[in-house]
């Protein structure tokens, strides 16, 4: 029975703090030390961002997830500028998630402390975050949705009308294991990069993971391709979309912005190669200043910058 719908989106994962150092040239070798004046202390998490990026997009989006105690006023306060609904924010017992992303100009890597993050299958599994899910159009996942979870809350959301997406990040643990088949083929979007694909289907060449998506028969299969930008199933056909030419700085949360404007552009009933082009649109422009956050484009730059990549 499809539930009545509140919200476009509800966006559900771990919440972390970023601090954020970009700017740099090079990756300093075991014992060097490397300086930079570019420094930001953000919000983090795929989930945060891709919520953030839906709303800077103009929809009605919750993002569900858990803090500590000492940060939850602060989350709150950053995150008011994106009118997002953050009721579905929770207090765990213990410290808030730390992630600290190093980026060039070409990629990025982070070092994390989970925190809080650790409660959120309990969350998942409590009836009342259930229903709070089925008030929304579409559930995005931003984290390795355990198996159990999946199984009990994905049937729900199906049953409710709601359309799925998961993106699980860079999971060495869960992304080769045949157990989470299953959660991939529920799910109606599976949103990997390559080096994500390449963990999934233990090969690094893309017709590999698109061979073994087939073979899975996932519904709507993407893969993100970074500044080459990105490739989709349509049927039998592999659809690719390019990125607008940027000035990259920091290509912090790059994915999570292109997840927005994926779920946007799906939330539209768009096809799946515009799909892909908003996508590259949204994660292409996030990464024009440092953090994961203020480069996120909203609705009327992402229409303009459509216009002048792909229809002129």
């Amino acid at each position: 029975m499809t539930a009545t719908k509140t919200h476009d989106v509800a966006v559900v994962g771990e919440l972390y703090i970023d601090h954020v150092l970009s700017g740099f040239t090079t990756w300093p070798q075991p014992g060097e030390e490397v300086v930079t004046d570019a420094y930001t202390r953000e919000v983090g998490g795929g989930a945060a961002n891709t919520a953030c990026g839906l709303a800077r997009l103009g929809r009605a989006v919750q993002l569900v997830g858990i803090v500590g105690e000492a940060d939850a006023a602060w989350f709150r306060q950053r995150l008011a500028p994106y009118a997002l609904d953050t009721g579905g924010l929770r207090i765990g017992d213990g410290a808030t998630g730390i992630s600290i992303s190093v980026s060039t100009r070409e990629d990025r890597s982070f070092f994390t402390h989970i925190g809080v993050n650790r409660a959120l299958p309990a969350l998942l599994s409590d009836p009342a975050t259930m229903a709070d899910l089925t008030r929304a159009r579409h559930v995005h996942f931003a984290l390795p949705l355990d198996r159990a979870v999946a199984d009990a809350l994905l049937p729900v959301l199906r049953d409710a009308g709601c359309t799925t997406s998961l993106d699980v990040g860079f999971q060495p643990g869960w992304l080769p294991d045949p157990a989470n088949h299953a959660t991939c083929r529920a799910v109606d979007h599976l949103l990997p990069n390559e080096k994500e694909a390449a963990l999934f289907c233990g090969s690094d060449g893309t017709e590999d993971y698109l061979s073994l998506a087939r073979r899975l028969a996932l519904p709507n299969p993407i893969l993100k391709l970074g500044r080459r930008g990105a490739l989709g199933l349509d049927g039998a056909a592999t659809l690719s979309a390019a990125p607008p030419p940027v000035d990259a700085i920091d290509t912090t949360g790059a994915g999570d912005a292109f997840d927005a404007g994926y779920i946007d552009a799906l939330l539209d009933g768009a096809p799946v190669l515009e799909r892909l082009r908003r996508a590259c649109i949204c994660g292409a422009l996030s990464t024009r200043v440092a953090g994961a956050l203020g480069g996120i484009p909203d609705r009327t730059e992402l229409w303009s910058t459509y216009e002048q990549s792909y229809r002129s």
